[in-house]
Order: structure tokens, then C-alpha cells, then sequence
């Protein structure tokens, strides 16, 4: 596919996924439609990038579809400078979002996938990529005004909301009884109550199984 067929495609994305599905922040649209989708997926998946569908990257994981990634960044609101922890870099797509709003992002991965990400967004500014446990954060970068969990899990850290600043916001997936609901919340003291607003299609993300519930 030539340049001006994604370009196609990237505008259609924004007109028939987006905007019809709710995503109304103007900057957030204008994001999704200048970064380039495809260069975010596998070899041979430039096809893929632009359907309302999961695109996999192997190891178990997922590119969200543009819906799932619209809505979260238009509950997020991220403003200009914010400090942004993204749990899930995956292969750097939301990272590059990020920077296109001109948050400062710290995108955090298991090492394969930050390689991918580093070949993906390559001198792009803003942007650091951290190889590591993605439950336990960056906690050198804290506090971000944003923390963003790229996928469905079942549970949020508490390691993850005490790098939030006081009244910061945490989006998401939660994963209920096999149904992923997006989810936004803010940060009150220790904890972050999360409110579900839609029910859309996204990818699991490992490492945040709930704890089991004590039973006798």
C-alpha cells in the first residue's frame, strides 16, 4: 500500500471509527489523524492498521483498535506538558500520541517490546522508554499527572496510583466477567475510584490478575 492509501485510511479512521463512537477532543482527533498507525504494527500488517479490530504483535499482546485508544485519550484530556506514565508501551503508538499532544510520556515494557518501540518512534522527542515490570511503574519519573494502562486487567496496583499527583487520572480497561469496560478515575489519597463508561473491545494486558479473595 502506497503512503496516500494509508493517509486514506488514517482520515477514514477518524471520520467513520471516531467520531461516530464519541471521541469529541479536537486535539486528540487531530493526533490520531497525523500519526502514522502503520509503522506501529508487524511486517506485512500495514493492511491491519486501520480496522476496528485488535492487531496482534505477538508475545501474547496487542495494538488496541482506534476506538478503544480514542476514548481513553479523549476521558484522559491530557493537556500540553503533562507528565505522562503509559503502562503498556508496546510497540510505541500511544507513546507517540502522547508526544503529538506534547505531554512529556514515560512508556514502560518488557525489553522486546521496547526494542520494537525504539525502531517504531525513533529520535522522536518527549518520549523515554523504560524496560521493565509494567505493575510496579517508573517510580524514578513520579508523579505523572496521567497514568495510562494500555489494555484490560483485572486489577490496578496500588503501586501505580501512588505515582499519580494528588487528583491525577487513571485510565484503563477492566476486565468483568470477560466484558472489557473502559474506565477513567482520579487519585483520593491511596486509592482511585474508577467509573466504566464504555464497553469496548480491547486487548489483555498480563501481570495485574486480582488477588484471590480469601476463602475458608
Amino acid at each position: 500500500m502506497s503512503e496516500q492509501d494509508f493517509d486514506r485510511l488514517r482520515r477514514a479512521m477518524v471520520s467513520n471509527q471516531l467520531r461516530p463512537s464519541l471521541v469529541t477532543n479536537v486535539a486528540v482527533l487531530s493526533a490520531m489523524d497525523s500519526v502514522a498507525r502503520e509503522r506501529f504494527v508487524g511486517e506485512g500488517q500495514g493492511a491491519l492498521a486501520y480496522r476496528d479490530t485488535i492487531v496482534p504483535l505477538g508475545v501474547g499482546r496487542g495494538l488496541n483498535p482506534p476506538i478503544a485508544t480514542g476514548r481513553l485519550l479523549d476521558a484522559a484530556d491530557p493537556l500540553p506538558g503533562e507528565r505522562v506514565l503509559l503502562i503498556g508501551a508496546a510497540t510505541g503508538y500511544v507513546a507517540a500520541l502522547f508526544a503529538a499532544l506534547d505531554c512529556v510520556v514515560t512508556a514502560l515494557d518488557e525489553a522486546s517490546l521496547i526494542d520494537r518501540a525504539k525502531a517504531a518512534l525513533g529520535d522522536a522527542p518527549g518520549i523515554t522508554l523504560v524496560a521493565g515490570e509494567l505493575a510496579a511503574g517508573v517510580p524514578a519519573g513520579a508523579p505523572y499527572d496521567i497514568v495510562y494502562i494500555d489494555g484490560a486487567i483485572d486489577d490496578v496496583p496500588l503501586a501505580l496510583i501512588e505515582q499519580l499527583v494528588e487528583d491525577g487520572r487513571l485510565v484503563t480497561a477492566i476486565l468483568e466477567r470477560g466484558v472489557s469496560r473502559l474506565a477513567i478515575g482520579r487519585r483520593a489519597g491511596s486509592s482511585v475510584g474508577l467509573r466504566c463508561f464504555a464497553d469496548v473491545d480491547t486487548a489483555p494486558l498480563p501481570g495485574f490478575a486480582a488477588a484471590p479473595a480469601f476463602t475458608f
